[in-house]
Parts: C-alpha cells; structure tokens; sequence
C-alpha cells in the first residue's frame, strides 16, 4: 500500500469519525423543537453542551489533511463550491451561537429564537453534507484545468438531494437514539415516541437511495462486480439498519447507537470504495478527474506528514475518550447548565 492510498484512508477514517460525532450533535438539534418544555430543551442542549465543539474539531483536522495531502482536491472543491461552503459555515455558526446564547436570558421569545437557530442550523448542515456526499457519488463536471464547471444550482440535482434527505433522515435518527441515551424520564418518553417514525422515514430513503444508486450510478458497482469479497461492506451495511429498530424494540439504546454508528461509516465506506482512486470524480468527462496520484503532495511531504498525524493521533483520540468518559451518563441540569 503506497502513501497516497493510506492518505486517503486516513482522510475517510477522519471524516467518518466527524459525520459520526458532530452527527448525533446534529441530529439533536434536528429534533430539539420536539421538545416542548424550556427543561426539556435544555436537556436536549445540555446533553451535547460539553461535546459538540470538540466533534468540531475532526471537520477542521479533515480538512487540514485535505489540504496537506492532496492540496489540488482541497483548490478544486474550495473554489467550485465556494457558495455551499460559505452557506455551510453560517449555518455552523448559526447553530454554535445559538447554543451559547440561548441561556443568556430568561425571555420565551428570545430562546425560541434561538431554539429555531439551533434546529435550523443543525438540519441545514446536515443537508449540505449529504448533498456534498451525493455530488461526490455521482461526479461533478471538470475541465481540463481541473476547474469545476458547474454553478451551484447543479449541486441541487435529484440524486445528490435524495443522498441529502437520507443524511437527514440518519442523522435525525443517530441523534434521536443518543438523546434516549442521555435522557431519563418523561424527556426520554417524548423522544422515544418518535423513535419508530424516525426508522421507517430512514429505512424507507435508505431503499430509494440504494435503488437510485443501482439505475443512475452503476459506475459506483464497478469495483463490487471485480472484487466479490468487497460485497461484505453493503451487506454489513444492511444487517446495521435492520439491526436499530431490533435495538430499540429491547431497549438496548447503546447497541442501537453503535449500529446508527456503524451505518454511516459502512455507508461513507461505500461511496469512498466506489469513487477509488478517484477523490472527485468527473462527470461526463472521467479523464479529468482528480484521483489520488494527480493531485497529490510530494513524497516527503506525505511522509512527513504522515509521521506528525502518527503523533497527534493517539492525543486526539485519547481527549476525545477522556472528555466523553467524564460525561458519562445521564444529563442533569444545575445552575452551571446552558
């Protein structure tokens, strides 16, 4: 296995572990206006308070390693999707603002402002992501300069707005199955009522997106077809989302947790193993695609690169274990709280 191919594994590895984080992070505020007392509310922030800033940290160690390995992708996509990016980061700032501001004052107009902010901002992010996740699937128009050629309304193509209406729908669902988690009493009642609906809207956008995949974007099936043994990936995929809603009927919440968990990574696996080598693919011109050798670093800045992510890895992963241990269990509320 060359540099260029674990750069691009390490890269997927980061941006799963920030879809699976920042994920229920969002699909929390997906739901928050679910939640119809101020104490429930507060238990839906609270339950995420201490987290969803460090989550935020894998998106900007993903796209620092975007930029270090592979810095023609980071130029093209920065640039060609210049317009997404910048409704993406008002969103995000939207969401993180809300979530500080909401408990500044006791007014019920001022936090339902800011509940709307935080739920808004979280289903909008989640949007934007899924689409980016479709465009990728499906391929974007690239020049020879390896420029994108699209504007933004392209991005707004059926398969990539079904592919983000399916990230919504997991996410809302991950964030659901969290807060039933983090939550006791008649707070994890009311979420745990939605539960089911959440399931079947999932399960439902699932089998569509998968069906589309098969008639729209055969050139995804192509390494499947060459390498049988890779069928594990959509296979492990499918017995993890039948697997919930057995989850959620014993009240097994964490296992329940661990498989949404495990849904989106196998279901980011399969869109990475799909597009390989290619990072972004182009479409309908594939001989300008930008794969992982044409748009690459220099070797020793691979390497080098490489060695400091070797370091900075195990400290990343043990502060995020050591914060989530502390805040172990169910949310309380004190007069610390959001």
């Amino acid at each position: 296995m060359d540099l260029n191919t674990i750069w691009f594994i390490l890269i997927i590895i980061i941006l799963t572990g920030y879809a699976i984080l920042d994920g229920f992070d969002f699909g929390v505020g997906i739901i928050h206006l679910l939640n119809k007392s101020d104490e429930d509310r507060r238990l839906s922030i609270n339950s995420i308070g201490p987290l969803w800033d460090g989550n935020e940290v894998w998106l900007v160690v993903g796209g620092g390693a975007l930029f270090a390995a592979f810095p023609e992708v980071y130029a093209t996509v920065f640039s060609g999707f210049y317009n997404a990016f910048i409704i993406l980061l008002v969103m995000l700032l939207f969401r993180g603002v809300a979530i500080e501001f909401r408990s500044k004052s006791p007014l019920p107009k001022w936090r339902k402002f800011w509940d709307v902010c935080f739920s808004l901002g979280s289903l909008g992010a989640s949007l934007i992501f899924g689409i980016a996740l479709g465009n990728l699937a499906r391929g974007v128009p690239l020049d020879s300069n390896k420029n994108i050629t699209s504007g933004f309304a392209d991005l707004l193509n059926p398969y990539s707005l079904l592919v983000g209406l399916t990230a919504v729908s997991l996410l809302t669902l991950h964030g659901a199955i969290y807060l039933v988690m983090k939550t006791e009493g008649e707070t994890q009642k009311n979420i745990s009522r939605h539960i089911k609906k959440m399931i079947f809207v999932f399960i439902f956008l699932y089998a569509v997106t998968t069906i589309s995949t098969f008639i729209y974007q055969p050139h995804l099936l192509d390494v499947f077809k060459k390498n049988f043994w890779l069928g594990i990936i959509p296979l492990a995929s499918l017995l993890l989302v039948l697997n919930i809603p057995r989850e959620i009927h014993f009240g097994r919440e964490f296992l329940a947790f661990l498989s949404s968990s495990g849904t989106i990574a196998l279901l980011i696996g399969l869109v990475a193993v799909g597009i390989f080598p290619n990072i972004v693919q182009s479409f309908p011109d594939p001989q300008n695609s930008l794969n992982i050798y044409n748009s690459a670093s220099t070797k020793s800045t691979l390497t080098t690169m490489l060695i400091i992510a070797c370091i900075g890895a195990p400290l990343v992963i043990s502060y995020t274990s050591v914060v989530y241990w502390i805040f172990r269990g169910k949310v309380k509320l004190d007069e610390n709280s959001y």
